[in-house]
Formats: C-alpha cells, sequence, structure tokens
C-alpha cells in the first residue's frame, strides 16, 4: 500500500510539473542581463526577448544589472526564485572564466545556474577612432611595439568577453598595452570614440553602428573568414596566423527551476532562431543563431571554463 501511495504521489507531482510547464508563463518573465544598454549582450537579449514575447503572450522584461565583470548581474540571478519566471542571459565569460579571475564572488556558476540553451554566437572586430592613423591590424601593432606601454584598449569589465578578445591579440601581436574597464561594452564603446582609449575588441553587434556612422574604423575580424558584415575588412589572422576569437550569448536558469520549464524555454527559443526573421536580425548584428540542447550547452560550457583556466592563468589575470 505505501508502495502504491508513494508511486500515486509520484505521478501526480509528474502531472502538476507537466500542468505548469504547459501554462507557463502567465506572468511577465525577467531577463537579467549582466552589462548596461548597448552591447552585444544587450542587443542579443531584447532580440530573442521580443520574440519570445509575441510567442507567449506576455511581457519579457530586459532588466541590466552591470559591473563587476557580469558579477552583480549574475548575483541577482542567483538569488532569484527558481520558478522559470526569472531567466539570466549573461555573455559567455561571466559563468566560464570569472570564477578564474575573481578571488571573491557573490555567485557560483557551477552550482547556481543549469543551463537552456546558447542563443547566438559571433566574432569581435579590432576597431580604433575613425580618426585614428592606424589603417590596418599591421599598423596597430607596429606603433604599439614602438610604444610600449603607451596604448591602452577598453572592454566590459575585468573578465568579460570584450577583456579576454582583447588580451588574447595583445599576448599574440606581442606588444603591451593597459587595460582599462568599463561598466559594460557600451560605454567602453563611448569611450574609444571621445579618445578615451586607443582601440578595442569588441563585439561586432555592438560595433556595427558605429563603424557604419563613420564614428569607427574597424582594422580586423577575429573570425578565421571574413564576415559578410564588413565586406573588406580582413582576418587579424591574416597579419597573426592562427588568431581566432568567438563570443556567445545564451540563457541559463537559476538551479532548482522545474525541468519542465527549461525545456518549452529551450525549444520556444530553439522554434524562434530558426525564424526568417529571426535569423536576418542577428545577421545584420553580425552573430549567427545556435539554439543547442540545454546537455550540449552544458558540456561546451564545461569545456570552455576549462580552457579560460588556463590562459587566465598564462595571461596572469586577477582580480582580489
Amino acid at each position: 500500500m505505501k508502495f502504491r501511495r508513494l508511486m500515486t504521489l509520484f505521478a501526480g507531482l509528474a502531472i502538476a510539473a507537466a500542468a505548469q510547464a504547459q501554462s507557463w508563463p502567465t506572468k511577465p518573465v525577467r531577463f537579467i542581463v549582466p552589462f548596461p544598454p548597448g552591447g552585444a549582450t544587450d542587443i542579443s537579449a531584447r532580440l530573442i526577448g521580443q520574440k519570445l514575447s509575441d510567442m507567449w503572450g506576455q511581457s519579457v522584461v530586459i532588466e541590466n544589472r552591470g559591473g563587476a565583470g557580469g558579477g552583480v548581474g549574475a548575483a541577482e540571478a542567483a538569488k532569484a526564485a527558481p520558478d522559470g519566471y526569472t531567466l539570466f542571459f549573461p555573455s559567455g565569460s561571466v559563468i566560464t572564466a570569472n570564477q578564474h579571475i575573481y578571488a571573491k564572488m557573490a555567485y557560483n556558476p557551477e552550482k547556481d545556474f543549469v543551463p537552456v540553451t546558447n542563443v547566438v554566437s559571433g566574432p569581435q572586430v579590432l576597431v580604433v577612432q575613425a580618426g585614428a592613423p592606424y589603417k590596418t591590424v599591421k599598423d596597430l601593432i607596429d606603433a604599439g611595439r614602438a610604444n610600449p606601454g603607451k596604448f591602452t584598449f577598453g572592454h566590459a569589465g575585468i573578465g568579460s568577453q570584450t577583456h579576454l578578445a582583447a588580451e588574447n591579440f595583445v599576448n599574440a601581436a606581442k606588444f603591451n598595452a593597459l587595460s582599462v574597464p568599463y561598466k559594460g561594452e557600451g560605454p567602453s564603446l563611448i569611450g574609444l570614440i571621445g579618445g578615451e582609449t586607443t582601440f578595442l575588441v569588441t563585439n561586432l553587434a555592438a560595433a556595427l553602428s558605429h563603424i557604419n556612422g563613420g564614428k569607427l574604423r574597424a582594422l580586423g575580424v577575429t573570425s578565421k573568414v571574413e564576415a559578410p558584415q564588413l565586406p573588406g575588412v580582413p582576418p587579424i589572422a591574416k597579419t597573426l596566423p592562427g588568431f581566432e576569437n568567438a563570443g556567445w550569448f545564451g540563457i541559463v536558469a537559476p538551479t532548482g527551476t522545474p525541468k519542465e520549464i527549461i525545456e518549452k524555454v529551450y525549444h520556444d527559443t530553439k522554434t524562434a532562431l530558426e525564424s526568417t526573421e529571426m535569423k536576418a536580425r542577428f545577421f545584420a548584428q553580425g552573430m549567427a543563431p545556435v539554439g543547442n540542447t540545454p546537455e550540449e550547452f552544458g558540456k561546451a560550457i564545461k569545456d570552455e571554463t576549462v580552457m579560460w583556466a588556463r590562459i587566465v592563468k598564462e595571461r596572469n589575470i586577477s582580480v582580489k
């Protein structure tokens, strides 16, 4: 009798969970974005968020919580109720690199979050002011080597994807430059335009409007091949053989979020990304849809975490 009662209880819980997922969402859903507006993370979240709003019949509210290389937003998301109504939309470094950089963090990426799906990925672009004397990647590298320690590069915060991309570039180019952290990718772009820094290695999605508007000059892209959104701008690898870097932006949920809701968010996101409209909108931003499964996403996160642990140690990047 006890066994039967237990089986009945488990069956009832399964039915209740399935019903919850079918009815979810019945109110607005929060996407916590750990950087200010204007960066690639924010752009990606708003694009997919609008499409999901249409599909769900409920608003997806973007809440920007910048600071500590994404750590402020991550800590808030980690403490949220695991009911599916708060989801976290980080760039990759926030959950794969920060734990190797920051001595103290108010969140644990492995314990506090479960993967949902990688939404999009895309290359970064090396940019300078439109009026800068550097016309090519080689020009910038030669000048950097001739003026050790005098060049500066901005980024979205220590440990952010744009920071790590720039560190990789400087390391490969073999010249010294000073890291200048900002409270997000958008502010770092404004800083470069205003002459506060020498260059950025920033996400294509965030830089495109400034490049097309004539405020910034693109010298090279971090992908192995030319980006179709920037015809004529060569891969950095043509100057630094083997150089490659990419960024990604995805959805994770607070640990304890019902599996049925995680599966629904994944499937609905994948469906949204397969639409011609979304493909075109992300393409215009220099990004490609991914939409992998929670299991695939989880494995990719683990593999990237191992990679960044090695690179962070080699570059001696740390915050005490």
